[in-house]
């Protein structure tokens, strides 16, 4: 036998992997798949259902025959829904909304947080606990409605923008991403130019804060989008109703036709209820999918602005 020399690194015995080892990776990345892809038919089946439902025949509907594809395909509800002027009213009115709430929210946010995660601004720590107190108390819907009220800002725009506005948790988001991506060394080379506080803001912070606008842009639309209880509560002018306001009451409404049909006449309560259940899943597809087309183009900057501002220990 042939002994190694001295001096020369012997090579090192290579062990057979183990059954165990061999097939770990190859079974967890199977259990994973499977998982992944059982979550994600939890969440998109029912999207697909709701819109194949809303071209099919109710009968088909209930006689459990819509599964995969859609039965006996009629745009009946869509026509519907659009023949009826509110819809467009409500779609206006949401629109108005939406960008308005947005700009207000995303303005007051961005600039409240960065003065909070100033270090030297007086009264930090005081005024971030009385925004942290509001997450926990509130004045309840009286006051709420009593505060809009002697404001004057019944039945106007006013009533549904402002008064959330501005999110306490979304402000400590903001908070923390400035703290964490906005050093401070930058701004006092920003002072030694001649910058002053705004415009260190406007011309340095906010072009290094895209992810969290985004964010920020995408949280406040949706809640803007789908908002109605404000409107419920404070407007009584039908005409400045928001779309999901709208579309509870053509469904409000559609039910009560179908329900309030005699019992003998048959055919007419037939009728009244095809034509509810057509109108509810277009209705849903309606309201549903401008925020669908939306928000994929936006979802790249979600991830990286929630955690940039995540709130860390």
């Amino acid at each position: 036998m042939k002994t190694a020399q001295a001096g020369t690194p012997s090579t090192p015995e290579r062990r057979r992997p183990r059954l165990r080892d061999k097939f770990a990776d190859p079974v967890f990345n199977t259990v994973a798949v499977i998982v992944l892809l059982l979550a994600i038919a939890a969440v998109v089946y029912p999207l697909y259902f709701v819109v194949i439902a809303s071209i099919s025949d109710p009968n088909q509907i209930y006689e459990g025959n819509v599964w995969f594809f859609p039965q006996g395909i009629t745009f009946e509800g869509y026509q519907r829904i659009f023949a009826d002027v509110r819809i467009w009213q409500g779609l206006g009115n949401t629109f108005l909304y939406t960008i308005v709430g947005t700009l207000i929210s995303v303005t007051t946010i961005l600039c409240g947080a960065y003065a909070l995660s100033r270090k030297d601004l007086p009264g930090r720590k005081i005024l971030m606990l009385i925004f942290v107190i509001t997450m926990f108390f509130d004045g309840g819907l009286i006051t709420k409605y009593l505060v809009v009220r002697d404001l004057g800002m019944l039945d106007t725009i006013w009533a549904v923008v402002l008064p959330g506005a501005v999110g306490v948790w979304n402000l400590i988001i903001a908070r923390s991403f400035f703290e964490q991506s906005v050093p401070e060394e930058l701004r006092e080379a920003a002072q030694i130019d001649g910058a002053n506080d705004f415009t260190f803001f406007l011309k340095m912070v906010l072009p290094l804060s895209k992810s969290l606008i985004m964010l920020m842009i995408m949280i406040h639309v949706v809640a803007n989008w789908n908002s109605f209880f404000d409107a419920l509560i404070f407007l009584n002018d039908d005409t400045k109703y928001p779309l999901q306001l709208v579309l509870r009451n053509i469904l409000i409404q559609s039910d009560i036709s179908s329900t309030g049909t005699t019992g003998g006449d048959v055919a007419s309560y037939a009728a009244a209820q095809r034509i509810a259940e057509l109108t509810k899943y277009a209705m849903i597809v309606v309201s549903s999918l401008p925020l669908m087309i939306a928000l994929p183009f936006m979802q790249k900057h979600f991830t990286k602005g929630a955690l940039i501002g995540a709130v860390k220990n």
